[in-house]
């Protein structure tokens, strides 16, 4: 799944913030910044896993200290991919 993060989400430790959850839900992929403010996130694992992360990303407010403002999450479901071992920030 690839979802992509709109509002105040660069520079304010969002990306680290989403590794961190990331790793607790076992999944591997990664998170970028886009040259257009939005925040990039693939993940890969259990259908639960990555699930609970997109509800992280798209909490108002956020429960879980996330840093950064949300203002919407978009999200598509890719064909798998051959993805490291871990989570990234890219």
């Amino acid at each position: 799944m690839t979802a992509f993060v709109r509002g105040d989400v660069q520079g304010v430790g969002f990306r680290w913030w989403t590794r961190a959850r990331a790793l607790e839900l076992g999944l591997r992929g990664s998170a970028r910044n886009l040259a257009d403010g939005r925040v990039e996130v693939v993940m890969q694992g259990g259908t639960a896993a990555c699930a609970r992360l997109l509800k992280l990303l798209e909490e108002q407010p956020s429960s879980t200290a996330r840093p950064g403002r949300v203002e919407g999450v978009t999200s598509l479901e890719l064909p798998l991919l051959d993805l490291p071992e871990g989570f990234r920030e890219r």
